[in-house]
Parts: C-alpha cells; structure tokens; sequence
C-alpha cells in the first residue's frame, strides 16, 4: 500500500506536468518559466526543482507518466505462449503510439520544438529497470544481469527509433515527425528479437 507521503508526493509530481503542458498550450513553452509552473501547480520553485530539472521535462511527462510502468506490467501480463520478444515488442509498440486523445496536442506540441523532442527522447532511459523486472519475472530463473543486459538494449533501441522520428521533416510549410512511429520502432527493436527468444529459451530448459 502507498504510504500518505508518497501519495503527497506522486499528488504533487502530477500536479506539477500538468500545470506545465497546460501552461505551455496555452503560452507556447518558450514564455513558460519554472516559477509560472510552480504557482500554477501551488508549490514553490524551490518544491519544482525537487522533481524536474526544467520546464521541458516537466511538460514531457504530462505525456510519459508512468509509460515505463505500463510497459512491464504488459509484458509481464501477456499469455506465456507469446514469445518474450513479441511480448516486449507489442507493449512498446502500444505504449508509445496510442498517446491518448488527451495528448494528441501535447505530441504534436513536443514535435515541433527541438529542446521538448530532446527530453522526450531521454524519457526512454526510465523504462530500463521496470523493464528489467518484468523480464526477470517472465523467464524466472536466469542471471539478473541477463534480464538487465536485454531491457538496457531494448531501451538503446527505442531511443534511436524516437530520435529518427523526431527528426523533423518539412511538409506543406508544417514541421512534421519523419516516418511511421510503429515501423520505426518494430525496425530497431528487431534486432533484439533474438536475443531475446534465446534467454527465453535458455530459461526454459533451466
């Protein structure tokens, strides 16, 4: 159960992105300033900086909050019949391109700037270890650094697949994203897959 202190604190984190994506919709983020999110949010600055290290991150998250979460426990959820790489491969998939109808202007919003493509990119470094987790729960009985080792790679992988497709293509005057998100990801998870199949295979003759 969550303590009343982490609720305090996940209360506020929450509170703090979605005053800065609303801040930022409404200014545009260049005239959004870290003192206009922390009294938006009823914190002060001093309260901001103990959870984000600046307002891009902040308005990111509104969009990627909790995503890594999301991920592990739908690979961990998926039947045992599906292989550990479609499993992985499928819940990032699904995770990373259905943002929401909520978010759809928040994505187009991170897109368009450079600095919020960059901490959008860097969000990928959080799913590391829940990731991890998940995979040494599915396949149970192998080395910690094996599962460490796959999602670390599988983290790599999707970093590469957002940066080539935020790097912005010109269309009709419009800055648009390069390429289909989905295809991107699947071609750069791909090279893992059997890896992954193989410590899924080495786990069950364990």
């Amino acid at each position: 159960m969550t303590g009343l202190r982490d609720q305090k604190k996940q209360a506020t984190r929450k509170a703090l992105r979605e005053a800065a994506l609303r801040l930022a919709l409404q200014r545009g983020p260049e005239n959004v300033r870290v003192d206009d999110i922390a009294e938006a949010a009823g914190v002060s600055p001093r309260t901001y900086n103990n959870y984000f290290s600046s307002r891009e991150q902040a308005i990111v998250a509104a969009v990627t909050a909790e995503r890594e979460a999301r991920i592990a426990a739908s690979v961990a959820a998926r039947p045992a019949e599906a292989g550990l790489a479609d499993a992985v491969i499928e819940a990032i998939v699904e995770q990373y391109t259905d943002p929401g109808e909520h978010h759809r202007d928040a994505l187009l919003l991170i897109t368009t700037r450079p600095a919020l493509r960059e901490a959008f990119a860097d969000t990928t470094s959080a799913l590391e270890f829940p990731l991890a987790d998940a995979i040494a729960r599915r396949l149970g009985d192998i080395p910690p650094q094996t599962a460490q080792v796959l999602a670390a790679s599988v983290t790599v992988a999707v970093r590469i697949a957002l940066q080539r497709w935020l790097q912005p293509s010109t269309a009709g005057g419009l800055v648009v994203p390069s390429g289909s998100l989905p295809d991107l990801l699947r071609a750069a998870l791909a090279p893992l897959a059997p890896a992954l199949d193989a410590a899924e295979a080495q786990a069950r003759i364990r």
